[in-house]
């Protein structure tokens, strides 16, 4: 994948505009253990796939909404561009964050990122607002959907 090449002032030309979709990821058991373990939610949905084959809806273990979460920027997002000319980017929140659908275990994702609105400040910094939605291979309900702030700070 090509990425985008972003100088903070060129955010202004993709206000409303899609960035384009990552990669396919896949959601491996070892990851959502290792998640589960750093944060101390070892919940069976997560991490026991016999009793989720057995017990759970979704028929096997699914990711913690979190660990979405925690990933849609670093190892999805991430992927649609590089900033150049950019001294500094700070994660500035996050905004309406909803888990719509489950994120299963052995199951790929990807995220497709949108420009929603861009606000130029005075220290030539750049406050953007993203639409992220992450989908379940196969799926057309997104499994994640959530509103990203990010400053850019020019050099």
């Amino acid at each position: 994948m090509a990425q985008l090449e972003i100088s903070p002032a060129d955010w202004k030309d993709y206000e409303g505009k899609e960035l384009g979709t990552s990669d396919w990821y896949e959601v491996t058991q070892d990851e959502i253990d290792d998640y589960g373990r750093v944060i101390g939610d070892l919940q069976w949905i997560h991490v026991d796939p016999e009793r989720a084959a057995k017990e759970s809806p979704y028929g096997t273990t699914v990711a913690h909404g979190n660990w979405v979460l925690s990933i849609a920027y670093s190892k999805l997002f991430s992927q649609l561009y590089k900033s150049i000319n950019t001294r500094m980017t700070v994660n500035y929140g996050w905004n309406k964050i909803r888990f719509p659908a489950p994120t299963p275990v052995g199951k790929r994702i990807r995220l497709v990122g949108t420009v929603v609105n861009v606000k130029e400040l005075d220290n030539e910094a750049y406050d953007v607002e993203f639409d992220f939605k992450i989908y379940v291979e196969g799926e057309t309900k997104p499994c994640f959907a959530a509103s990203k702030l990010s400053r850019f700070y020019s050099l």
